[in-house]
């Protein structure tokens, strides 16, 4: 039976990736047979050119009828001074809403091979595996009220509205929960109960269904004590669980003790098991059209993507597998080299070639 699949490159280094999972796919196809098809479809600045929107509601429909959607990234300064409501991200904002993706999983894992390339002591990160599940449709991101007001003195003032409710907060702790018990069996939940009445909520509601998951150690840290200890003890954490904005910055740190934000994938999920697979980095206008980028975060989406949507692990270790024996061989695009004798770098096309090679 075959699987359908949403290619949406979207802006800068997007469409450079995203080509390189695309052989990665056509290469488990014929070697595998997973019988795996796709369309592809804009998002972020490439729709704002096309249709004047970055999202419309036929690529929505698409999507939602799909298996799965791989996205490689959106932005850029061609759209920094557009009306905010048409800006890029409000396209990723919108399928996450539409296909309501509310658990983002952003696992930050360091391959031997490049631990000289974090920024932290090696003994520190040696072995790292963490996994950040981050609340994805709710939070400050999405909550009402918001905007821009003018006060009566005549200076203008912004404004958000962090906003959770306990079903919301219920849905993504017990997600967790669930990732955490095939795991290590540590959760630990990450707000600001200190001072957030909507961190009070959050803690209350996980030391509620923590009930339900005997199994699971559950530990709470304040966010800011989080952050600090991402930095200076990053393997004492297995499983961690946050909301939207929080988990934006936490995962982002925790990218860069594996070396670089180029080579870590995340799954974005809902409670049937679609999924939107894509890098963590994002859309790098900067080096966009260099051939410079690496495409190993987005090519792990489509592992993480075989794994968690598609029900294909066999495929999904052939990835990681080869990956593993490219890195082994010295292969290193520009954010993950050093000068090193043993080591070669490489382009964004030429990574792509010897992972398919490896396959």
């Amino acid at each position: 039976m075959s699987k359908n699949l949403l290619l949406l490159a979207g802006d800068g280094i997007g469409p450079e990736i995203v080509a390189e999972a695309k052989k990665v796919i056509d290469k488990l196809n014929q070697k595998m047979s997973l019988g795996i098809e796709y369309s592809e479809g804009l998002i972020g600045g490439c729709s704002i050119d096309a249709h004047g929107v970055p999202l419309t509601d036929e690529t929505i429909d698409i999507a939602k009828k799909s298996d799965a959607i791989l996205l490689g990234a959106v932005g850029g300064p061609k759209w920094d001074t557009l009306e905010r409501a048409i800006r890029p991200e409000k396209g990723l904002l919108k399928i996450r809403a539409g296909l309501d993706l509310f658990s983002n999983l952003r696992p930050a894992i360091l391959y031997p091979q490049l631990a000289d390339a974090s920024s932290l002591k090696k003994e520190l990160v040696a072995d790292l595996d963490l996994m950040i599940v981050r609340e994805l449709t709710g939070g400050i991101y999405f909550g009402e009220p918001r905007g821009v007001r003018t006060l009566e003195n005549g200076e203008r003032q912004g404004y958000n509205t962090m906003v959770y409710s306990e079903s919301e907060i219920e849905r993504i702790g017990r997600n967790a929960f669930e990732i955490a018990q095939k795991r290590d069996k540590r959760l630990c939940s990450v707000e600001k109960a200190n001072v957030l009445e909507v961190s009070g909520l959050w803690r209350e509601v996980m030391e509620r269904i923590a009930k339900d998951y005997s199994d699971v150690a559950l530990e709470h840290l304040y966010v800011d004590n989080a952050a600090m200890q991402l930095v200076r003890a990053p393997k004492q954490f297995d499983v961690m669980v946050t909301s939207n904005l929080f988990g934006d910055i936490l995962s982002d740190c925790a990218a860069m003790l594996t070396g670089s934000i180029g080579m870590l994938p995340s799954a974005s999920l809902n409670s049937e098991g679609l999924g939107m697979y894509e890098p963590v980095h994002g859309s790098a206008p900067d080096i966009a059209g260099k051939g410079i980028a690496n495409p190993l975060a987005t090519i792990l989406s489509v592992e993480m993507m075989l794994r968690y949507s598609l029900n294909m692990s066999d495929a999904a270790d052939a990835i990681s597998s080869a990956v593993g024996k490219v890195l082994d061989k010295g292969l290193r695009t520009a954010d993950i080299y050093s000068d090193e004798v043993s080591i070669t770098k490489v382009s964004t096309t030429e990574m792509g070639d010897a992972v398919v090679a490896e396959l």
